[in-house]
């Protein structure tokens, strides 16, 4: 979604000379084609993501749209104050883009795991919060939402190929994407989990169990007519997420349960503990914490056999 990131951010700025780009010393090899085009709107920080944000926080203050890009631990819990304090607090046009969202950077080691930025900042009701499935539909999000007012999170993967099957990079601010339809149970998911979770329905597809998927790529501002319209359908539901379990969709949807007095079931399937000394591949990262296609899968037919409850 890196180059999807730049090639969108040129077309934006070709036609808005108040956007502007700015970096934690990261991203270079896929940065070059808006430093080359607009090299008086890009500046280098340096490894200093608190004021990173800060020079944003100024620029934005000015009339200007800067995006800061880093890492998504180093985007959002390093300067996490400085983003409450400037852009939420006074709402202005920052936006935040999270490379590695997830275990992406799982080789790196747990500091560099992005697990917890849904939990940080969804506490937050004064920033948008947006987190696509695939490439395709990360283009769409930046798209429609780059005036919005006040600041704006990218979640965003590094995955530069993969497609969420049926979802064609449909995208509406405050909107969940409905792209299975199946009776048995419901899988909820955030971000790039998309994929395990559409491939998770087509393993229980073999077993005689029909899943319907419903994808969050909106947390801030929630979707919470698509949740009305859903959730009070099925009475199994999955969420699946590369975060910890509590403050991300997990939480969101289970909120909205109690919230709304559904009576159904909710198994969180996520991150439930430290990831001390756990590190490695995405791919192996992903059946480590039980969110690959198979544990996805493996978990469904476990809640529809009366397990887990």
């Amino acid at each position: 979604m890196r180059k999807t990131f730049v090639n969108a951010l040129i077309d934006l700025a070709t036609n808005d000379e108040r956007i502007v780009l700015l970096t934690g010393d990261l991203g270079f090899m896929v940065m070059e084609p808006f430093i080359e085009r607009f090299p008086n709107r890009f500046v280098n920080v340096g490894v200093a993501e608190q004021n990173m944000v800060g020079v944003a926080t100024g620029m934005a203050e000015s009339g200007m749209i800067p995006y800061v890009y880093s890492i998504t631990p180093f985007a959002v819990l390093r300067p996490y104050e400085f983003i409450r304090n400037g852009p939420i607090y006074h709402q202005l046009k920052v936006r935040i883009i999270g490379v590695g969202a997830g275990l992406e950077y799982g080789h790196d080691g747990i500091s560099h795991f992005g697990i917890d930025d849904i939990g940080v900042l969804r506490v937050q009701p004064g920033i948008s919060i947006f987190a696509p499935a695939d490439y395709q539909q990360a283009d769409s999000i930046f798209r429609k939402t780059w005036d919005m007012r006040g600041p704006i999170y990218y979640r965003l993967s590094k995955d530069e190929k993969s497609v969420v099957p049926n979802l064609s990079a449909a995208f509406e601010i405050g909107e969940a994407q409905f792209i299975e339809n199946g009776n048995d149970i419901l899988i909820v998911t955030l971000g790039t989990i998309a994929l395990e979770a559409a491939k998770a329905i087509e393993l229980l597809k073999i077993s005689g169990v029909h899943a319907s998927l419903l994808m969050i790529s909106s947390i801030n501002p929630p979707p919470l007519a698509s949740l009305s319209q859903i959730l009070p359908k099925f009475k199994k539901i999955i969420t699946a997420e590369s975060h910890y379990i509590n403050g991300g969709i997990g939480s969101m949807i289970a909120e909205f349960i109690a919230e709304k007095s559904l009576h159904c079931t909710l198994i969180r399937c996520g991150i439930d503990h430290i990831p001390n000394g756990q590190i490695g591949h995405t791919e192996y990262l992903l059946q480590t914490f039980g969110i690959d296609e198979k544990s996805i899968a493996a978990k469904a037919l476990s809640v529809l056999q009366g397990k887990n409850i």
